[in-house]
């Protein structure tokens, strides 16, 4: 064997990427609770309240996901009333849109979205915030 696999541990980027991501949204995830939220369900409703993305598949590939992934998901939101999937679609696509049960969460939930944000930036510093936000970013177009 060629690499010494305790290296593995300490320098694979998938597994720190995936420890940071877990960690992460442990964090997310336990302030959003009491709404019977998760990080997940929220990001895809802020996404889809932002108005930029029109359809799943462009939904999928600016959250990099795969579009079963995102299929599930949509329809357990759509089931409990957040967001509808409208009939007026020209071509294939169709657009999702927020209903007013979903409208409601999102802005019950965005105080405590940006809580978790302000504690993640404090813990971190102001610096280092936007540095780990770059080379996320860099980290994901890399790829």
């Amino acid at each position: 064997m060629t690499i010494d696999t305790r290296q593995i541990g300490l320098n694979c980027m998938a597994l720190k990427a995936r420890m940071a991501a877990r960690t992460v949204t442990r964090a997310y995830d336990a302030a959003l609770k009491p709404l019977n939220l998760r990080i997940t369900q929220f990001t895809l409703l802020a996404c889809i309240a932002s108005d930029n993305v029109k359809s799943i598949s462009a939904l999928a590939d600016y959250l990099a996901v795969e579009r079963t992934t995102l299929t599930r998901n949509l329809q357990l939101l759509e089931k409990n009333g957040f967001i509808e999937f409208s009939t007026e679609s020209s071509g294939r696509a169709k657009p999702i849109l927020l209903t007013q049960k979903g409208e409601e969460l999102l802005q019950k939930a965005i105080p405590i979205w940006e809580g978790v944000q302000d504690t993640l930036q404090e813990k971190l510093g102001n610096n280092e915030w936007h540095m780990v936000a770059s080379s996320l970013g860099l980290l994901t177009k890399s790829v």
